[in-house]
């Protein structure tokens, strides 16, 4: 019987770090607003280079008409499902406008406010 209860109590720490772990990834990636200068507004334009339509938020390169390659990062992808751009939406190749704010330390990242394709305007927060 003890080692029965000892067994259960293994796998029931076990389970519960496994839990635990698997959250570290993503609160790790996600990162806080305030490391986005919200002072200066960037307005680009250019072509996406990659989609990584994932949590916690989607990201995009895009290549600007200077040959600039900036990281955008977007919401999250349930929240662009609701706004209009579900996944397979946004295509390598795809001419994109961006409105957001510059990275205060990282020159190549911007947090997307708003995307526009073609004629579709899509407010991201």
């Amino acid at each position: 019987m003890l080692k029965k209860s000892f067994v259960q109590a293994a796998l029931t720490a076990a389970t519960i770090a496994t839990f635990l772990a698997s959250g570290t990834e993503n609160a790790s990636a996600h990162h806080g607003w305030s490391e986005y200068n919200n002072e200066q507004t960037l307005n680009l334009t250019g072509e996406i280079q990659n989609v990584n339509y994932d949590n916690p938020h989607t990201t995009i390169e895009v290549k600007t008409d200077d040959n600039k390659v900036w990281q955008a990062v977007l919401a999250p992808p349930a929240r662009l499902q609701r706004r209009g751009l579900p996944e397979g939406s946004l295509q390598v190749g795809q001419r994109v406008k961006l409105v957001g704010y510059p990275h205060r330390t990282d020159t190549n990242e911007m947090r997307a406010e708003r995307i526009i394709i073609g004629k579709q305007t899509v407010e991201l927060r």
